[in-house]
This record gives structure tokens, C-alpha cells and sequence, in this order.
């Protein structure tokens, strides 16, 4: 009890401190999650578009794409999804609580996600807060907003990784170009 009836220093950290730090830290946890975002400039290079000679050309150039610029896609995706909720106020505060799970579970982890000693891939994440996101959109009444939303984003994408040529992405991990075959 030797500190008891002394006035704290500023070196102490105080509310204000500790906002300002869970504040930082957001930040740093924000760039570290959209670290697999792939530059804009390169999903969106001009010189990368051609039509793709074949079906099965295409059915590949999808594969690579979507692989490559998953969470490129997932934020167009979401954000075709926000813009239609605009105007169905219990629908977009049900997107933004699922965007709030979305940021935690997905974009701002820093650690693999592990459930019951299992762990689970990124893709299994996707895909499960992707349904549970349409599903409780679902449930608030506007539906005919959601389902043409949603097939105007898989549409986008699917366009852009069929024309986008994948000859020019490369691989950070191994050092070299991704082939598409």
C-alpha cells in the first residue's frame, strides 16, 4: 500500500493511452489482414486482358484468378452487397454486424482459425460466412436485392477472371510466375 493517495504521472497509462494503443493496434491488425490483398493496379492491368482461346482456357484462367485474387474479390463482392442494402436499413445493420465477423474471422486474424483442435482453411471460412452472410441477409425481406446483387458480383468475377490472362501473376512464396496449367 505504498502507492496509496499518490498521484498518477503521465507515463501511466490512462484511458486516453489506451484507446489511442487499441486504435494503433487496429490499424496495424487491418494492414496485416489485407496483406493477401492483391495490388489493384496489377488485378486491373489493361495489358492482362485477352479473350481466352478455349473453354477449358477459361475454366482455367478462373481457377488461377480466383485463387490468386480471392480477397480482391471477396471485397468487390461485399461491396456490390452493401450498396444494394442501402436502402433496407435492418438489412444493411445485419451486413454490418456480419462485416464485423467478417473482419475478425477472416481479414484481421493473425493466427489460423482452430475449432475443436481442428484447424480451418481459409477457404472453409470464406465459404461459411459467405452462406451465413446471404442467409441472415435473407431473413430481413430483401431478397430480390441480395440474390441480384450477388449475381451481379459472381458475374464481375467470373468476367474479369475468364479475360484476365494469368501469365503475369507471380508467387511470392516460390519466387517465379504462377502457370495456369
Amino acid at each position: 500500500m505504498t502507492n496509496y493517495g499518490t498521484i498518477p504521472t503521465s507515463s501511466s497509462p490512462g484511458p486516453s493511452s489506451s484507446t489511442a494503443e487499441y486504435i494503433s493496434r487496429a490499424k496495424e491488425r487491418v494492414k496485416e489482414g489485407l496483406a493477401d490483398r492483391r495490388p489493384w493496379k496489377l488485378m486491373f492491368n489493361i495489358r492482362s486482358f485477352n479473350l481466352p482461346g478455349n473453354l477449358s482456357e477459361a475454366i482455367s484462367r478462373v481457377r488461377t484468378n480466383v485463387a490468386y485474387f480471392r480477397t480482391n474479390y471477396a471485397i468487390i463482392v461485399l461491396l456490390i452487397l452493401f450498396l444494394s442494402l442501402l436502402w433496407h436499413p435492418i438489412s444493411l445493420i445485419v451486413f454490418v454486424a456480419m462485416m464485423a465477423a467478417w473482419l475478425v474471422l477472416y481479414f484481421l486474424r493473425d493466427e489460423l482459425l482452430v475449432v475443436f483442435s481442428r484447424t480451418i482453411d481459409d477457404r472453409v471460412v470464406l465459404i461459411v460466412l459467405g452462406v451465413l452472410t446471404i442467409v441472415f441477409l435473407l431473413l430481413t425481406d430483401a431478397t430480390p436485392n441480395i440474390l441480384w446483387s450477388l449475381f451481379i458480383g459472381a458475374a464481375l468475377v467470373l468476367v474479369h477472371a475468364s479475360f484476365r490472362r494469368t501469365d503475369d501473376l507471380y508467387d511470392e512464396e516460390s519466387g517465379s510466375l504462377i502457370s495456369s496449367s
